[in-house]
């Protein structure tokens, strides 16, 4: 697969009707990370709430909605999804995980996706009636050490679902850290030196992160960020082994030769709170995440 075409689209938006509540991203937010127990893999009680929470906030916009249980070491854990669309069509996969690393709040890493992702669904609802393609919002469970890269991880196994039953993806989004920025003088740094040349030094964009081949994918939706977006959207696409180009749930997909990209903030090329007990909500930017989440809309829409 070597990427997708977005087209002139016959569901019609702009920017500027694209209604993000910025108030209740901040409610999501402050459901998951105020816990002082880390829904971490060894906390599965408190994993189940924020599952929980997520999928009651699927059903106030569809009855789709559905949970993928699965075991690892005799414990049960769930990925929760949410479905709109024609029901045998092609999918466009929409995913982040709910899950931290140890014992921290991951108000960045990664609530801000999660908010994300239900903020989108949220909007995508009222397009519903109108979509060629079905969309899947799937919420992940396990993403973080010590489950990285293994088959334990939320999205290995609904990776693997997709491809051991012949479904078709047209293109998996993976919202990963969508929520730290900064204008200040040399706060964003990039796995090659060389990369300061031709990329921003200030961390206050939001980047489309693909691999060698899928070029059209991220520049298509990096375009289409741009459009409905203030927070400039920039693209990359490069070998697995750079640093950083496959740590989130979308390389799961890749293994099965899915197009996958990730948005994201660049995580701990930026964000000095990554996996910290300072990542917290005082550290994002809130209203710099409603403007991706608009951008993430469009782009699905657009796909349509």
């Amino acid at each position: 697969m070597n990427g997708i075409c977005i087209k002139a689209n016959p569901i019609s938006i702009l920017s500027d009707t694209i209604k993000v509540d910025q108030a209740r991203i901040i409610k999501d937010l402050r459901f998951l990370i105020k816990s002082p127990i880390a829904r971490s893999d060894e906390h599965v009680e408190r994993l189940n709430v924020c599952a929980n929470y997520i999928s009651e906030e699927f059903k106030k916009l569809t009855d789709a909605v559905e949970e993928q249980k699965y075991l690892v070491n005799g414990k049960e854990y769930k990925n929760i999804i949410c479905s709109f669309g024609p029901k045998e069509a092609e999918r466009i996969i929409v995913g982040a995980h709910y899950d931290v690393c140890g014992e921290q709040p991951g108000a960045d890493d990664n609530a801000s996706g999660v908010a994300g992702l239900l903020e989108v669904a949220r909007l995508l609802k009222n397009k519903s009636g109108n979509l060629k393609y079905r969309v899947d919002f799937v919420a992940y469970t396990l993403e973080e050490p010590p489950n990285f890269r293994t088959e334990n991880m939320g999205s290995a196994v609904h990776a693997k679902m997709l491809h051991d039953n012949h479904i078709k993806v047209k293109a998996m989004i993976c919202l990963e850290m969508i929520g730290f920025f900064s204008d200040n003088r040399k706060s964003q740094e990039y796995p090659i030196g060389l990369m300061k040349l031709f990329y921003p030094r200030k961390a206050n964009f939001i980047a489309v992160v693909g691999k060698i081949g899928q070029g059209k994918t991220t520049k298509e939706i990096k375009k289409k960020m741009n459009g409905a977006s203030v927070v400039k959207a920039i693209s990359l696409n490069a070998p697995a082994s750079l640093p950083g180009i496959d740590f989130s749930d979308h390389l799961n997909y890749w293994k099965y030769g899915y197009v996958a990209v990730m948005i994201t903030d660049t995580s701990f090329y930026r964000n000095p709170n990554y996996h910290e007990k300072s990542d917290t909500l005082e550290s994002l930017n809130v209203g710099k995440m409603a403007e991706v989440i608009k951008g993430v809309f469009a782009s699905i829409v657009a796909m349509q």
